[in-house]
């Protein structure tokens, strides 16, 4: 399924007004994730900004630990310090990479703004080396902008 075709159904669920926030990102993950073949796991992450961490707050997948991720530690800590997307072709030569599991062989995470502030990401995982494309990193980022409409 190409990623353009997944856009009017991401903006049916964020538009819906009988489910609360954390639904519909919880039905973006899942849309995400059992659309797109290499999207093996799919997230959101929001900071907490006082105490300098990452929050798991919805996701497809198999379940993880890392519901709590300090800034810096990890690929979406350190978007949470840069405040730019991060492509990981092979996980396996990062050095700052949070293994979740044995499976994963690349990473995609894109930070979420609201009013110019980073407040999030979406994380996505895949079992394939080198499957993000530029088309998904921009299809992400229109994500995060109608995400960011609903909080």
């Amino acid at each position: 399924m190409s990623l353009q075709s997944l856009k009017p159904k991401i903006t049916n669920i964020l538009s819906s007004t009988t489910i609360d926030t954390e639904d519909k990102m919880t039905q973006v993950c899942e849309v995400l994730q059992n659309s797109i073949s290499y999207y093996d796991w799919v997230g959101f992450y929001f900071a907490n900004e006082t105490e300098k961490t990452l929050h798991l707050k919805a996701f497809a997948g198999e379940p993880t630990d890392h519901t709590v991720i300090p800034f810096g530690k990890g690929i979406c800590g350190q978007v949470a310090v840069s405040n730019q997307n991060f492509v990981v072709e092979d996980v396996k030569a990062q050095d700052n990479y949070i293994a979740c599991s044995i499976y994963v062989k690349a990473e995609i995470v894109i930070p979420l703004f609201k009013d110019g502030k980073n407040i999030g990401q979406i994380d996505i995982d895949s079992h394939t080396i080198d499957p993000f494309t530029k088309e998904d990193e921009t299809f992400l980022e229109w994500v995060n902008k109608q995400v960011a409409e609903i909080l």
